[in-house]
């Protein structure tokens, strides 16, 4: 079982962690949408012990506010070999690529996707890359996929449930 090697998941962004709209104003300052049911996922993946990272090929401030309300523990912004930016990450949180998972949706996180531990793509990816991935998420990026493959890793690893009524009881104080 793949999943049950998992200690660090890394996500593209546009596309997976959002729904991959750009927007800008006159101003030309930058607007993105994240869903808070992708935020519950990775405060669930946190709560679990595992390591969290963002890879982007696009810099955006508000991608940076997002991630560090989130408390990611990698965000690269700004990358266009995403397979090498993995081999650094791996190298600092001293890990292999058979402990990565990782979701992304279009040909630019292939190198990655080839060889992570685990990889998924959003609903929404086109066909012909989602045929390269282990897992295909339910839902379309930037509206739960990313949750949903948070979920779907913790409940191969047999961890969802006790992750789950330990994050509800220290909720309650």
């Amino acid at each position: 079982m793949k999943a049950a090697k998992i200690k660090l998941i890394i996500m593209d962004c546009d596309g997976v962690f959002t729904d991959g709209s750009i927007t800008y104003d006159n101003h030309r300052v930058e607007a993105k949408n994240f869903s808070a049911k992708d935020g519950m996922g990775v405060m669930l993946a946190h709560f679990s012990g595992l390591k969290i990272g963002m890879l982007t090929g696009r810099k955006s401030e508000v991608v940076a506010q997002r991630c560090e309300d989130l408390r990611f523990d990698y965000v690269y912004q700004g990358i266009w070999r995403k397979a090498a930016a993995v081999e650094e990450i791996l190298a600092l949180a001293g890990l292999d690529w058979e402990n990565l998972a990782y979701i992304g949706d279009d040909w630019n996180d292939y190198p990655v996707i080839k060889r992570a531990g685990l990889s998924a793509a959003p609903a929404d990816a086109f066909d012909d890359f989602k045929e390269k991935v282990d897992y295909v998420c339910q839902r379309v990026g930037g509206k739960g996929a990313v949750r949903e493959f948070i979920e779907y890793i913790l409940k191969e690893q047999g961890r969802y449930e006790e992750v789950l009524e330990a994050f509800l009881a220290d909720l309650d104080g």
